[in-house]
C-alpha cells in the first residue's frame, strides 16, 4: 500500500512539473508572438530548468535566441536539441535551424553541412534544399572575392616590389651621378692645379725674348775661350822672364 502511494506521489509531481513546463513553454509563445524575445526567452529557459530533456522548450529557446540575432547561442541551442531526439522529422527541423544560425553567423560551410543533415533526415524539405543551394551559392562567391582579394593582394605586393626597385635605382643613379660630379670636380680641381703650375713654370723661366740667341752665344763662348788662350799665353811668357839661367863656372 505504501508502495502504491509512493508510485501515485511520483506520478503526481511528473504531472506537475509536466505541467509547469507546459505552461511556461505557452507564456514563451504568448510573448514570441508578441516579438517580447527577451520575455519569450526566460520563459523557455525556465521550463528548460525544469526539464532539460525537453525538446520543445529547448527548440523554442534555439528561435527566440535567433530572433534576438544571437545567432552563435542559437546555433549551440539548436545543435542540443538535435541530439535529444530520434525523431527524423524532429531532427531535420533543428538541423535546417542550425543551418539558418550558422549562415547568419557567416559560417558558411557548417551551414551547409547543417542543411545536408536537415535533408537526410527529410529528403522532401523543398525549404532546406532551397537554403542548401543558396548557401552553397554564397560560399562560392565569398571564395571568389577571397581569390580576387588575393590577387589583389599580390599585384599589390607585387606593384609594391616595383616600387622599391625603381626607388633603388634611382638612389643608385643618383649615387652614380654624385660619383661621377665628385670625380669631374676632382679632374677640374687637378686641371687647375696643373694649369697653374705651368704657368708659374712659365713666369719663373726667361721668356724667348730674354734668352740669348745661339749664335751669339757662341760668339761669346768662343771669345771667352781665345781670351783664356791669351791669358795663358802672357803668363807662359811672364814665366820665361823671370827665370834665370845658371851660369857654368869656368875655373
Amino acid at each position: 500500500m505504501k508502495w502504491l502511494l509512493l508510485v501515485i506521489s511520483a506520478w503526481f509531481s511528473v504531472l506537475t512539473l509536466w505541467g509547469q513546463e507546459k505552461s511556461l513553454i505557452r507564456q514563451g509563445n504568448a510573448s514570441y508572438e508578441q516579438q517580447d524575445y527577451e520575455n519569450s526567452e526566460l520563459k523557455y529557459r525556465k521550463a528548460q530548468e525544469l526539464n532539460a530533456s525537453s525538446f520543445d522548450a529547448g527548440f523554442n529557446l534555439g528561435d527566440a535566441l535567433f530572433r534576438q540575432k544571437k545567432y552563435e547561442e542559437a546555433a549551440t541551442q539548436f545543435q542540443a536539441v538535435a541530439n535529444l531526439t530520434e525523431d527524423k522529422i524532429q531532427k531535420a527541423q533543428a538541423y535546417h535551424n542550425l543551418g539558418n544560425a550558422l549562415f547568419q553567423a557567416k559560417q558558411l560551410e557548417k551551414s551547409i553541412e547543417a542543411y545536408k543533415n536537415a535533408l537526410r533526415n527529410n529528403p522532401k524539405d523543398d525549404e532546406t534544399r532551397y537554403n542548401l543551394a543558396y548557401a552553397q551559392q554564397m560560399l562560392k562567391q565569398q571564395q571568389r572575392q577571397q581569390q580576387q582579394n588575393q590577387d589583389q593582394n599580390k599585384e599589390q605586393n607585387k606593384d609594391q616590389d616595383q616600387n622599391k626597385d625603381q626607388q633603388q635605382q634611382n638612389q643608385d643613379q643618383n649615387k652614380d651621378k654624385k660619383d661621377q660630379d665628385r670625380q669631374n670636380k676632382d679632374q677640374q680641381e687637378k686641371k687647375q692645379q696643373d694649369q697653374q703650375q705651368d704657368q708659374q713654370q712659365q713666369q719663373q723661366q726667361p721668356s724667348e725674348a730674354q734668352q740669348i740667341p745661339k749664335e751669339k752665344a757662341e760668339q761669346m763662348l768662343n771669345a771667352l775661350e781665345n781670351d783664356e788662350k791669351d791669358l795663358q799665353k802672357k803668363m807662359k811668357m811672364q814665366m820665361v822672364k823671370g827665370q834665370k839661367v845658371p851660369v857654368e863656372k869656368d875655373w
